[in-house]
């Protein structure tokens, strides 16, 4: 709240310098002016949060220029004040938008308390605006992204937008999506909410394994003010927030088993108990849950519940590694390289034949994401020519990536592998490292601890 930029607009200096003082011991960001025209030069260049405008200003009235203010920088919430007592005044100021009105004198106590109360409703308001503009629709560049990374000639790929078309056109059946990282697990689900009749609500992804067992409740079904030591204010849960719309639960086979009983409640009952509330909120979410783990295994082992399996997959996706579907891979290749060169202003270099049977025979442990980025990193040094792809060391000597050490299928040896092979391609840097194996940090600790891998 602190952080908060409040400009003062009044033309009786000591009070204004007063306000001001006041305003700076209270660790705000202030800034004064004695008239509407040094105002509008401080908004030019400042991005205020609220103005404590005065209704008595020479130049124009204070409601006039809280009408510029509402038209010019819609924003910024604006308190009144007034030593005119004019009731008329008051009505006509909060249906121009002010959000609050102060009558002077006032004590100290009053404007922190209006600055408090105003500063939450900016505060929820930019939190509001934050999510319709990150999660409502989806973006022309990961429209784009969802094309190339889904989009391919293989039957593998016909099946999963056949599948993913028809799991759209039912939107309150749940949805299972299972593959390694990397390949696309997250396009898919938002691709289907893209063609759902809730396209036009939020789509809400949440990393499951980033989410604190002690805060879980909280995070999910939200909490109300004074509900525990802490809770300051009211806060809505994940289930809230995608009411209407989709929740991806990102990472769902790392959710704790403890909690697991308490997510398959709300799925079955599309209903919540806020904490510190006695009445549960009916909500409307479609699940698309999406995981790199082999589930069933887990549920044998005791690791996952079986009934919110069950509850999950009744569509279920499976997304296939990019090794097996390297008919797709030249298509990718030149629509990441298209992409990249219109990004980067770049003329397209050509790309040879050698070049792209090495790419095809390569085994991409990272999929489609280790691609990109593979392909952003040779554009990015690119002087035009043909393209030159650099490959992680001892991956990749002409051949098969394979050919020289035995193959393996254990899961666990791969994986290991798979996460040394991360954190060397980003010098050990385990945010890089999370973000290229498309897991959280927190997932990747425990990966390194589990592993024993000495960094």
């Amino acid at each position: 709240m602190q952080n908060l930029k409040i400009l003062v607009v009044d033309d009786e200096k000591r009070l204004a310098d007063e306000l001001f003082e006041f305003l700076e011991e209270n660790d705000f960001q202030a800034y004064v002016a004695y008239k509407p025209s040094q105002g509008f030069e401080i908004l030019k260049t400042q991005q205020i949060d609220i103005v404590i405008l005065d209704l008595k200003l020479p130049e124009m009235t204070g409601l006039e220029m809280l009408r510029h203010l509402k038209k010019d920088y819609a924003d910024t919430d604006v308190i009144m004040v007034s030593g005119h007592g004019d009731m008329e005044a008051v009505i006509q100021s909060i249906r121009l938008g002010a959000f609050d009105f102060l009558q002077k004198p006032f004590r100290p106590f009053d404007i922190k308390t209006s600055i408090e109360r105003t500063g939450r409703y900016h505060q929820l308001n930019q939190e509001y605006h934050k999510l319709q503009r990150s999660y409502s629709l989806i973006s022309k560049e990961l429209q784009q992204a969802i094309n190339a990374n889904i989009v391919g000639q293989s039957q593998a790929i016909k099946d999963i937008l056949e599948m993913a078309e028809t799991a759209a056109q039912h939107d309150e059946a749940n949805v299972l999506i299972l593959g390694e990282s990397g390949t696309g697990k997250e396009l898919i689900a938002r691709m289907i909410h893209h063609h759902s009749s809730r396209t036009g609500q939020i789509f809400h992804a949440v990393n499951c394994s980033a989410i604190p067992r002690e805060l879980f409740e909280s995070e999910f079904f939200g909490h109300k003010k004074g509900a525990f030591t802490g809770a300051l204010e009211s806060k809505k849960g994940y289930f809230q927030i995608a009411d209407g719309g989709t929740l991806f639960l990102d990472e769902i086979g790392d959710l704790p088993f403890e909690l697991q009983a308490k997510l398959l409640r709300v799925i079955e009952d599309n209903t919540v108990n806020v904490i510190g509330s006695d009445t549960p909120l009916r909500v409307d979410v479609r699940v698309i849950a999406a995981t790199n783990q082999n589930l069933p295994q887990k549920v044998k082992e005791g690791k996952f519940r079986a009934d919110l399996y069950y509850r999950l997959n009744t569509v279920v996706i499976k997304t296939p590694p990019l090794r097996e579907r390297q008919e797709d891979i030249p298509v990718l290749v030149e629509y990441f390289v298209r992409f990249f060169a219109e990004k980067m202003n770049k003329p397209a270099p050509a790309i040879r034949q050698h070049t792209m049977e090495r790419l095809i025979h390569y085994s991409f442990p990272g999929n489609i994401r280790e691609l990109r980025n593979m392909l952003e990193r040779a554009m990015i040094f690119s002087k035009g020519g043909n393209l030159e792809i650099t490959y992680p060391d001892n991956e990749l000597n002409g051949t098969d990536s394979h050919s020289d050490r035995p193959k393996t299928f254990d899961l666990q040896i791969i994986e290991k592998e798979t996460i040394l092979a991360a954190l060397k391609e980003t010098d050990y840097n385990q945010v890089k490292a999370a973000i290229l194996l498309n897991i959280s940090r927190q997932a990747l600790e425990r990966r390194i601890k589990k592993h024993q891998i000495v960094l």
